[in-house]
């Protein structure tokens, strides 16, 4: 039986985040975003001054997860935000720093299976909009719509280039280009949960297409499948 969940996954700097908020607006729906829960978890370990460069294990991160709470709360606008620990999340998880380690942290088993459970406990929410990179896959291999949003590497770059607090000051299209590509990387050949579209998700190119025409496309293929 289909979960009533819209995947969208898909690599860095796809639009998917952008994408996934406003489609869950314009359906009336919760949007979790996990990508926002491992950056949470690592931007956790840096003000625990875990060094992330030598101590990134499951052996550091198994005692540092059983300090951590994160859940998406309902707020006065009927949407959903992360708390940290019951502190709201802020622009922090989105600093070049927490970019930089959130693939490394990602891909320990610890936290993949910590945070498994949790993503899968949102399906009581009702129809939900999840966003990642192995919602399709891993969380919600039976979801009823399942995307893959992806772009060429170079719009990508250009994205992430404009994006605020992305990337470290003086970054260029290409030292940009080169992060995304370690990141598709790291991303891609990690031993759990690798990023990869599932085999019956629809791949989405949106390169040439605009935030609101991707949103609109997304739309009417849910409206459809609805119908």
């Amino acid at each position: 039986m289909a979960q009533p969940v819209i995947a969208i996954d898909g690599p860095a700097a796809s639009g998917k985040s952008t994408v996934a908020g406003l489609l869950a607006a314009r359906l009336g729906v919760p949007y979790i975003n996990t990508g926002n829960m491992y950056r949470a978890i690592t931007r956790y370990a840096l003000d625990s001054g875990t060094d992330l460069d030598t101590r990134c294990t499951d052996k550091i991160f198994t005692p540092l997860l059983n300090t951590l709470q994160l859940e998406y709360r309902k707020n006065i606008s009927g949407t959903y935000k992360l708390y940290v620990n019951g502190v709201p999340e802020d622009n922090r998880l989105r600093s070049p720093e927490v970019a930089a380690y959130s693939s490394r942290v990602a891909a320990l088993p610890a936290v993949r299976n910590w945070l498994k459970a949790r993503q899968r406990g949102f399906a009581a929410l009702g129809l939900i909009v999840m966003e990642g990179r192995d919602i399709g896959t891993v969380i919600f291999p039976d979801a009823a719509f399942k995307f893959f949003l992806t772009a060429t590497p170079e719009e990508r770059a250009r994205r992430r280039l404009v994006q605020a607090g992305e990337t470290f000051d003086g970054a260029t299209l290409e030292s940009v280009a080169r992060d995304i590509a370690d990141r598709d990387r790291l991303d891609s050949t990690r031993a759990i949960a690798p990023l990869k579209p599932a085999a019956d998700a629809e791949t989405v190119d949106t390169t040439k297409m605009t935030i609101d025409e991707t949103v609109d496309y997304l739309a009417g293929r849910i409206n459809d499948g609805r119908s």
